[in-house]
């Protein structure tokens, strides 16, 4: 009885020795794999995307913020920071918890499972883009190379004058902030009109992806395009160029 009881002691001791070594080995093995993993160099792209900011938007860029990518490890992949007021922009942000850049480019924002909320592409030297149902394109480029963000609305209000060639204004037009429908504003001619402009006749002008659309009642528009200095030109040109300029 005597040596059954020291063979069983043995071979728990051998047992309990075992288990022992092996989780010595497993937490050595977890030990050689954070410190590779936490020594792993930064590649150039990597360190690249953490200098600066980073404008985060849509593509009419009418909804944008601020993001900036860090190096230190998160939950997954590594730190970003999304300037305040982003989440009520893009509800969607709450998900993203960290970034990675993988070898062919791909931008990747991560939930904590490490399953990609986005995937940008580089479409130009520090631009991305990516699809999101619902949003359409987002875009996150460099905030120190985008240039100012697109005229709204409320900046064009007031009167303009439309000018032919480089001649004097052959249409005075009020921009009002009157909506008349579909996004539109309304807009009224002064009295001594050219007849070019009495011809289009427009009653309403919008705001479109940063250009000024007039339109008339047959819904024909003409476009322009915010030029240098105060004129905005009319696009495509035409054989009789036309600018607006604020009075």
């Amino acid at each position: 009885m005597a040596a059954e009881e020291a063979r069983l002691i043995a071979v728990g001791s051998q047992n309990e020795a075992f288990m022992i070594r092996s989780l010595i080995a497993l937490l050595g093995l977890i030990g050689v794999i954070a410190g590779a993993h936490a020594q792993a160099p930064l590649s150039d792209e990597v360190k690249a995307m953490a200098e600066g900011t980073w404008e985060f938007s849509n593509a009419d860029r009418d909804k944008r913020c601020l993001l900036t990518f860090r190096t230190d490890p998160a939950a997954k992949g590594m730190r970003l920071e999304f300037d305040k007021g982003c989440a009520a922009l893009f509800p969607f942000i709450k998900e993203i918890v960290g970034w990675s850049l993988t070898q062919n480019d791909f931008l990747r924002l991560l939930d904590a499972k490490g399953q990609s909320v986005l995937e940008f592409s580089e479409v130009e030297s520090r631009i991305y883009e990516a699809p999101r149902p619902g949003e359409g394109i987002l875009f996150i480029q460099a905030s120190n190379a985008v240039g100012p963000p697109p005229k709204e609305a409320d900046a064009m209000f007031g009167d303009w004058a439309l000018m032919r060639g480089g001649g004097k204004p052959i249409c005075t037009m009020t921009l009002a902030n009157t909506p008349a429908g579909d996004d539109y504003f309304a807009l009224k001619l002064k009295p001594g009109c050219d007849a070019l402009v009495t011809r289009f006749a427009p009653t309403a002008w919008q705001m479109d992806r940063g250009e000024l659309v007039l339109k008339n009642a047959r819904n024909v528009t003409w476009r322009f395009a915010e030029g240098e200095g105060p004129a905005w030109q009319r696009v495509p040109e035409g054989p009789q160029p036309m600018t607006l300029v604020r009075q």
